[in-house]
């Protein structure tokens, strides 16, 4: 495989596995934007299925499908195309005997490059669907959502989440990439008896999305402050960081539609690792 057909490979499969999968959750990630919003009409998850579905019907849970589909397909591209040529990158600026030995330093810094670029894709779309999801008409879409944005705030509506996006994202990704990378490592060392090379295409992806389910339950810790502030902050015109902070306070910021979130999330990245490395195999 030449080095353009391995980039290719990456960002197909980064489109196809953050693409899908987050468009698929769209129900689960439809609760959890609304209790972050609305906290005192959505106070759990059970609460949250129950009132929409009574309010909406069951087809509205996948209210904002579009914008998740497309900003998250734009964002798989570039983080995961980005990422391995980062890796690649660094690996060659420390030499093959430091990189060898500094493995993590190259996993953390290979996606915090990736995902800074990756947000500037997906940014816009997500203050769509945000947009879509928590909006009081039910039937608002995604034309409706966008021209609402730019008649009220202007294209600054658009990119007023990115320092919280980032804030989100980019400690989320490096935990998810070296926490996956490191992960599946121990699983060849300490639990699968055979080398990775001669494990069989089913076995390689079961480790895959073990490892990733394992990190994605702890990027969804570490990331879900900044996931709070992403979502007040796109449902409230007006509000800065600080005043998103005061509105939800410190204890909510850290809490709130958490547990919905780590479910989410864990079978989230569970589901893309399994998806990326099925599409490589795939195409090898």
């Amino acid at each position: 495989m030449s080095a353009f057909e391995f980039y290719l490979a990456s960002v197909c499969g980064g489109i196809l596995s953050c693409g899908l999968t987050h468009a698929g959750l769209t129900p689960f990630d439809l609760v959890k934007c609304n209790m972050q919003a609305n906290p005192s009409t959505y106070k759990s998850i059970s609460c949250g299925f129950g009132k929409l579905c009574d309010k909406h019907g069951v087809g509205a849970l996948f209210r904002g499908w579009l914008p998740t589909l497309l900003g998250y397909s734009a964002q798989g591209a570039f983080k995961f195309g980005f990422y391995e040529f980062f890796k690649i990158f660094y690996a060659d600026i420390l030499g093959q005997k430091h990189a060898q030995k500094h493995k993590t330093i190259i996993y953390l810094a290979g996606s915090a490059s990736a995902e800074f670029i990756a947000d500037i894709a997906l940014c816009p779309f997500e203050a769509v669907k945000l947009r879509v999801q928590t909006h009081p008409d039910v039937t608002i879409g995604f034309l409706e959502a966008f021209a609402d944005i730019w008649a009220n705030q202007g294209h600054n509506g658009f990119y007023k989440g990115l320092l919280p996006l980032w804030g989100r994202q980019i400690p989320y990704t490096m935990v998810k990439f070296a926490c996956f990378e490191k992960t599946v490592e121990s699983i060849y060392k300490y639990i699968v008896p055979i080398p990775r090379e001669k494990c069989s295409k089913a076995m390689q992806l079961g480790v895959s999305f073990a490892a990733g389910y394992v990190a994605g339950v702890s990027c969804a810790v570490v990331s879900h402050p900044a996931d709070n502030l992403v979502s007040i902050l796109n449902t409230s015109s007006g509000l800065c960081v600080l005043d998103a902070i005061k509105k939800i306070g410190v204890v909510g910021l850290f809490t709130r539609g958490l547990p919905l979130r780590i479910l989410m999330v864990g079978t989230l990245t569970g589901a893309q690792w399994g998806i990326y490395d099925a599409f490589k195999v795939y195409v090898k």
